[in-house]
This record gives C-alpha cells, structure tokens and sequence, in this order.
C-alpha cells in the first residue's frame, strides 16, 4: 500500500504577532480575504482558531469557503465552553445569550456547566460550519482539552457526548495532562478513541517531568493521523508572557518528519500542524518542514 499524504499547516494565519512580524504575509495583504489566499497559495490545510473565544457566523464561514482553492481543508476549534473553558458570554450570539441566567452577560468569565445550553451552543456550531462542509472543505473540530482535564472515565463519557453533539462532523481529541499517557491509562485510551471513531491528536508541548504537560507519543486511532506542534520550550510555559522561543530548530523537525512519515505509512492522511504561532515561527517551521519532506521523498 502507498503511504498516506502528509499535509502541512499551521493552526492560526491571524495571530497579531505574526502579522505585525511581517515576516509572512506580503506588503498589500493587509486584509483578511488578501491573507487568506496568501496563505492557501503556501499550504493546504489551516486550524481556525477564532472559532474557540467566538461561535463564527455562517457568513464567515461561507467567506472561508469561498477564499480559498479546492481541496483546502479547514480544522475548528472546538468554542471554549465545549472543552470547560471560561468564555466570554458576551460574544455569544444573541440567540444564546437569551439562555443565559440573570447576570450572567456582566461577568468577564463564564463558566458552562448547563447541558441544554452546550447544546444549544454545539448546534449553533454545527450549524455556523455548513458552508464549509457543503464546498467538502471540513476537516475536524478539534476538541483542545485543559491541562486539569484528566483521565478518568466522566471525562471518557464527555468525550464520546462531544462527538454526539458534533452530529457528524469528525472530531480530534488533543489532551493536556500527563494522566492520559501513564501506563494504566494510554493504551486504554487509545482504544477508546479507535472504538469510538475519534481522532487522536498527538501533542508536541514542553515537558517536565510530571503530569502538567502531555507527553508527545506519535499514534493514530482512525485513518488520520494528526499532530498539533506547540513548541518545546518550557522557560516560560506556565506563566502569563509566553517565550519568544517556541522556534523549532532543524534537528526537531527531522524527528518529527519522521514520526510522521512512519505514521504516514498506515494512515490515509497525516496532518502536522503548527501552533508556535507567535512571530510566524508556525509559518516558519511548517514551510521548512515541507521542504524536509519534499526532499526525503526525492531520495526514497
């Protein structure tokens, strides 16, 4: 059997940083439409990350739709409330913040613990995503869990609701503890994840020797392999101001071209994506990734 493509990208092209760098986008692409066909003329694949602080609008995703070339495929974030992050209920649209109770649009933070409202939350999603599913330009949700979500079987339960609520869009699970991947609990997780049609997202994040961060463990549990890439620089990585060193050199992305080349050899598309957005360090790697992997092939 051929291997699978490998398909490369980035998991945000609006990070304020990285245009303010302008050490991607070109002089003129000063606009969302212009920076958008820019970075689908370089890459084939792209997360959208805004859609995690604020359910899009249909006509921002017809918008998507409509910016970029056949084939593109467009991933989403999960909104926050979806994976037990706080929100800000004033960027709900008005169809949801009528749902909330008494006071609730004065608070800065909004927690959502209330099943009908992550309900309606999930359709108005699902909803929002239609263009791009109608133009075959839908990926995954990508369901980005919290460092405190960790392995126990309410949160397998929860997992498996996600997918319900997506009504058929595909989902990828990323997990930010350590929990998931101890002895006891990693290969049950995987086979969770295999049963239930879920995509694992094999994590690159910075490591400390205990449970705060997940380990990177290349995997697959369906036909798509997925890794999101943060960097590996742990200077800073708990505190507010994140480093400006989450660069990844050339040796790390030699090993990691070849986990997803292994990979790559049962699944039917891998994706590696990049999240060390800031400065247009994901640009930076996912580019110099491409070129790694265009001249491995040339030599195999």
């Amino acid at each position: 059997m051929a291997p699978g493509k490998i398909r490369i990208g980035t998991c945000s092209w609006t990070e304020s940083s990285l245009i303010e760098s302008g050490a991607f986008y070109p002089h003129g692409a000063s606009t969302p439409k212009a920076r958008l066909k820019f970075y689908a003329r370089q890459f084939d694949t792209v997360e959208i990350e805004s859609s995690y602080y604020q359910i899009p609008s249909v006509e921002m995703a017809q918008a998507w739709a409509e910016r970029t070339p056949p084939g593109f495929l467009f991933h989403v974030k999960a909104f926050g409330a979806l994976t037990g992050h706080n929100i800000d209920p004033r960027r709900l649209p008005e169809e949801l913040r009528v749902m909330l109770a008494p006071g609730d649009l004065e608070r800065e933070e909004l927690h959502v613990a209330e099943p009908e409202l992550l309900k309606a939350m999930a359709r108005t999603l699902v909803a929002a995503l239609e263009p791009l599913r109608q133009a075959h330009k839908m990926g995954f949700v990508i369901f980005q869990f919290p460092p405190w979500f960790g392995y126990k079987k309410a949160n397998l339960d929860y997992l498996h609701y996600c997918r319900e609520l997506m009504a058929g869009i595909p989902i990828a699970a990323e997990f930010r503890h350590g929990s998931w991947f101890t002895s006891q609990h990693r290969d049950d997780m995987l086979a969770f994840l295999k049963e239930h049609k879920i995509t694992y997202v094999t994590c690159d994040e910075p490591q400390f020797g205990n449970l705060s961060t997940a380990p990177f463990h290349p995997a697959a549990t369906t036909g798509i392999a997925y890794f999101r890439l943060h960097g590996r620089n742990g200077d800073s990585w708990h505190s507010e101001a994140p480093t400006d060193e989450y660069l990844y050199p050339h040796h790390e992305l030699q090993e990691i071209a070849r986990h997803a080349e292994r990979l790559s050899q049962s699944a039917r598309t891998t994706f590696v994506m990049f999240n060390n957005s800031r400065y247009g360090y994901s640009m930076r790697n996912a580019l110099e990734l491409c070129t790694a992997i265009r001249k491995r092939e040339e030599f195999q």
